[in-house]
């Protein structure tokens, strides 16, 4: 079985205040992009995970691919496969890459061996595997709320935008972006901010991370600005960073000015 894990990006991320947990309360939009790593799942007599395509940082075993095997193995006797997982999506970047890898994988177990498990099932199997985990259930725009496992469907419709997505290189330690967050102020509900035209987003739709990762990453910053520079109707970071994204209304130009190190991809939605 081979299936693709996608990209995320944030529209909108107010952090709310600090649970007794650990974690903190947020609430967010998440929508898939067209921006895809490639997951195989084959039945095999040893469990193996081998990785292929853009470098993923510290030890296999913490893998969430890994994490999420085991969970469905632990809970439902999941048979042992061989994982290759083949990476394109950038990490550290705010893209949930990690995240969707670890939720297809449940997914795609769920399938090859006729587990019969719900989505809703699948939901909660992943929220213990990590905060993003559940939103790549499904396949679509979802508002996220609690420490992100509190998910609901909503329609948003951006078909016929571009979508420039660039990475600037900075991994961002999203423990060290809580750290230094300050919760939100009362501001417009997202969900009524969402249903206004893109053009009024600029100023209403905020990303929280911005003002802390901005000020330790100038250069995340000027990436917004030049995103804007180059006509986007709305520009903002993605999670906790370091991806920044454009909306643009006609297709822009694939290169950016902002720095010849940069790594720049433009999608239509």
């Amino acid at each position: 079985m081979i299936i693709f894990p996608p990209a995320k990006i944030n529209l909108g991320l107010k952090v709310m205040k600090k649970r007794p947990d650990g974690y903190h309360d947020i609430e967010t939009c998440m929508l898939p992009i067209p921006l895809f790593d490639v997951l195989e799942i084959l039945p095999a007599q040893h469990l193996k995970l081998v990785q292929t395509g853009n470098k993923i940082e510290g030890d296999q075993e913490g893998n969430l691919v890994l994490k999420a095997w085991r969970l469905i193995h632990e809970r439902y006797n999941a048979p042992k496969v061989l994982i290759h997982l083949q990476k394109h999506i950038p990490t550290g970047a705010g893209l949930g890459g990690g995240s969707a890898d670890a939720a297809y994988l449940l997914r795609g177990m769920n399938t090859l061996f006729s587990l019969q498990l719900s989505t809703k099932r699948l939901q909660e199997l992943a929220a213990e595997v990590g905060s993003d985990c559940p939103f790549f259930i499904k396949d679509a725009a979802q508002l996220a709320r609690g420490r992100g496992e509190i998910l609901s469907d909503f329609t948003l419709d951006l078909k016929g935008w571009y979508l420039k997505l660039i990475d600037p290189g900075i991994h961002v330690s999203t423990a060290q972006a809580y750290a230094s967050i300050k919760p939100a102020d009362v501001r417009q509900d997202l969900q009524s901010i969402l249903q206004l035209p893109v053009s009024q987003w600029k100023s209403l739709l905020i990303n929280d991370f911005e003002a802390s990762v901005f000020s330790a990453f100038p250069k995340i910053a000027q990436v917004k600005e030049q995103l804007y520079a180059d006509g986007a109707v709305y520009a903002s970071m993605s999670g906790s960073g370091s991806s920044v994204f454009g909306l643009f209304e006609s297709e822009p130009g694939n290169a950016s000015n902002a720095s010849d190190e940069l790594s720049c991809r433009v999608m239509q939605l």
